[in-house]
């Protein structure tokens, strides 16, 4: 609830997380319902491990994050394939990777404006909006009120993966079959690990 952190440890694999978790005392560790993670195999391994009784969340941020991630390699290998170069100021796309990144509900008329030319004037394959779109629907996904709609969201999602046809959007799909019961975990119950971010963040600004 307060997003305290609790401990740090060295490395991030398995051995360290299972190690901190078994240095707590069993009634701790019973008291534990839900654990939300980043889309780490390792944390996952160590938490069925330890708290085998507890559900696993994937937090929100960084399923999001791995989404724009997929679309800036998208927008990346475009220019590379067209022009043989790194892209420019002079490419609306490269001029505009914030706007892309950014959700479509939070854009105001002008900002959506320009995401369209975006796609007007630098997208001649349809393969850059194929990958914004492809985030875009991950994000409604991930804001859906209930599971049930979660699921429908996720076909669809399919569908776009399906229509995009490309190595970027396919890996992405591959995450979230994989991390699915961690996701339906976050819809139903809200559990994310953004309160221990935040503070993880300004103690390593401290």
């Amino acid at each position: 609830a307060s997003g305290r952190v609790l401990g740090i440890v060295d490395g991030r694999d398995s051995a360290a997380v299972a190690g901190w978790l078994a240095a707590r005392q069993p009634a701790w560790r019973a008291r534990v319902k839900v654990v939300a993670i980043d889309p780490s195999a390792a944390f996952k391994r160590a938490i069925a491990e330890q708290l085998p009784h507890a559900q696993i969340s994937v937090d929100r941020f960084h399923l999001v994050q791995l989404a724009n991630l997929m679309l800036t390699r998208v927008r990346q290998r475009l220019v590379r394939d067209r022009e043989q170069r790194r892209g420019r100021a002079v490419d609306p796309a490269w001029a505009h990777r914030q706007l892309l990144l950014r959700g479509y509900d939070t854009l105001s008329i002008r900002g959506r404006a320009r995401l369209d030319q975006v796609f007007a004037t630098d997208d001649p394959t349809d393969e850059l909006s194929a990958a914004w779109g492809v985030k875009e629907q991950l994000r409604r996904l991930l804001k859906a009120p209930t599971v049930e709609q979660a699921r429908i969201e996720k076909m669809i999602l399919g569908c776009y993966v399906l229509a995009a046809d490309m190595a970027e959007t396919d890996r992405l799909w591959a995450t979230i079959e994989a991390w699915w019961p961690a996701v339906e975990v976050l819809i139903a119950t809200g559990v994310t690990n953004a309160r221990t971010e935040a503070a993880n963040t300004a103690i390593k600004q401290i």
